[in-house]
């Protein structure tokens, strides 16, 4: 049985300081600017910092150099396999290699890496410009929406994605808190850090963005954004940031930084 394609484009991710320990588990996954593949996650899941206080995520106060990332490798008569290799996030100065949003840094918790370890590995990135009208899926408040990632950084098999359903809590053509997000509410967990968000059709029939029922052929997929957390421990509402917030990093970012301080 075929599995679905966006089930192997989200990345497992695991932050690691060289030579030492991992930090953890996130999620990734791959946009194109130029022909060149930028790897797309948190702004937390590369510096090891809370975006909002500049301090260690970590206990101990360490934060990662390298991001280990389970590349899909190309199929073979085997089936599928990946390959762990070692993304680096600082250069050889010490200076952070990522971008992050050109207004507003790391308050938008995105970033960007350009990948170095790729070669030879399936490359399967997300478009972020809008879909084609005949596969608009319809996105509002109260309509359902997928996170694909990897909570706990357990993984279906292999580095296979698992899905978590939520629905979209605040309107999506505004910006929450002046910042371009909106809020979803679903069951999310650690490590779902950076899952792209999607509104998804298997096929049939199908609500379409100008509020049409389509019977589609063939799956649909919308790029609704990226996942970075919940607003309070407390809470099951989470912010997804919108793929302009994507494009921007990608287009105009940045050098990244990782300071204490913006």
């Amino acid at each position: 049985m075929a599995i679905s394609p966006l089930s192997v484009q989200s990345l497992l991710l695991r932050p690691a300081i060289i030579g030492k320990a991992e930090l953890g588990s996130a999620t990734g996954f791959i946009v194109l600017r130029q022909e060149r593949a930028y790897l797309i996650t948190n702004w937390h899941v590369v510096s090891g910092r809370d975006p909002y206080t500049g301090q260690p995520l970590a206990s101990h106060g360490g934060t990662p150099d390298c991001l280990n990332v389970a590349y899909l490798l190309p199929p073979t008569a085997s089936g599928l396999s990946w390959e762990l290799r070692q993304e680096p996030l600082l250069d050889d100065s010490g200076a952070p290699r990522w971008l992050e949003h050109p207004t507003f840094g790391r308050r938008v918790d995105v970033a960007a890496l350009p990948l170095t370890k790729a070669d030879g590995a399936q490359i399967m990135p997300y478009t972020l410009g809008p879909p084609p009208s005949s596969a608009a899926i319809r996105a509002m408040v109260a309509d359902f929406v997928n996170i694909v990632g990897f909570p706990f950084g357990v993984t279906a098999a292999g580095a296979i994605a698992i899905w978590t359903k939520g629905a979209i809590a605040s309107e999506p053509e505004i910006d929450f808190d002046m910042r371009p997000c909106f809020l979803i509410d679903a069951r999310t967990r650690q490590g779902q850090s950076g899952s792209p968000v999607i509104a998804y059709s298997p096929g049939g029939p199908t609500v379409m963005e100008d509020g049409s029922l389509a019977i589609l052929t063939g799956t649909a997929v919308n790029l609704l954004g990226i996942y970075s957390g919940r607003i309070n421990k407390e809470s099951d509402l989470g912010m997804v940031w919108k793929p302009r917030a994507i494009q921007d990093i990608v287009e105009n970012g940045k050098p990244g930084n990782d300071r204490l301080v913006p």
